[in-house]
């Protein structure tokens, strides 16, 4: 499976809202963070219980991706971003774009960066 099929599988089971599918195809020490800035979920376990909490409170949230590359070690996705209506009555985020950059150590995704 080449890195674009993996970071593609991530974003299938990201839309299925299936967290340990998602995890799997990273690194135990994996993470997601704003691009060049502060991480928003650490590691394997950090990655699981951050989904889980943003699926539960936006059951609806979906990002389809519009556009992908492989480059080296890394993949980019320019996805749009739907999160529906919030579970604990919060106001309604506007759908968004991000640019998520997937990196990978060998055929696990090691960091997913977003530019937004």
């Amino acid at each position: 499976m080449s890195n674009l099929d993996t970071a593609k599988a991530m974003i299938a089971a990201y839309n299925a809202q299936d967290v340990d599918a998602y995890v799997a195809f990273m690194t135990d020490d994996a993470s997601e963070a704003n691009y060049r800035g502060d991480v928003v979920r650490d590691g394997k376990e950090g990655t699981r219980s951050g989904l889980a909490a943003a699926f539960a409170r936006w059951p609806e949230n979906r990002a389809d991706v519009t556009h992908a590359q492989e480059i080296g070690n890394y993949v980019l996705m320019r996805e749009h971003v739907t999160r529906g209506p919030a579970t604990d009555g919060s106001p309604l985020v506007e759908p968004f774009d991000v640019v998520a950059v997937y990196s990978f150590e060998g055929d696990k995704c090691s960091r997913v960066e977003f530019i937004r």
